[in-house]
């Protein structure tokens, strides 16, 4: 976050010598006022593209077994360009070599870590363990001690990105 502010400092004193060097180039004939806007539109410039290019950044820094599972846009009502175009601001990756495939009572079960990533003041990262019944396309997440928290077992599509990687 420290070098996120420095960026964004350095932008705004950057766009405002801009500004600074056309009121120069023009012999003084542009208002004063042109600095201090020019250095606040560029540091709003840099936080919206910092904002934007985020998912793309943290995907880079994934490990190339994982696989993305979903994402998440949303609209954020301080951020009003969003409501045009929706930013990405969660997604969920899966760990391909966590895969523990185990046959029981006829069924494929698969047991793997799922990570969750948000985009928040300071990004949070979250990973929980799973299984997967691969017959059934029954998704239960498991606690911190391995138990099944059956109140949040879910059925997933079998066409889905996650049901592919798991049980093909």
């Amino acid at each position: 976050m420290l070098w996120t502010l420095l960026a964004i400092g350095v932008a705004g004193l950057g766009a405002a010598g801009i500004a600074m060097l056309l009121r120069k180039l023009t012999g003084n004939r542009l208002p004063k006022w042109i600095i201090p806007a020019f250095g606040g539109l560029g540091m709003l410039s840099y936080q919206i593209y910092y904002e934007y290019s985020w998912f793309e950044h943290q995907l880079q820094r994934q490990p190339a077994e994982s696989v993305l599972v979903s994402s998440e846009s949303g609209e954020v009502f301080w951020r009003p360009w969003t409501f045009f175009w929706p930013m990405t601001t969660a997604f969920t990756v899966l760990d391909s070599n966590s895969l523990l495939r185990e046959k029981a009572a006829g069924s494929s079960v698969v047991a793997f870590n799922l990570y969750r990533f948000e985009k928040q003041h300071v990004d949070r990262v979250s990973h929980q363990p799973h299984l997967l019944n691969c017959s059934s396309a029954e998704l239960l997440p498991l606690d911190a001690q391995k138990k099944p928290l059956l109140q949040q077992m879910k059925r997933i599509e079998r066409d889905g990105v996650l049901y592919q990687h798991v049980c093909s």
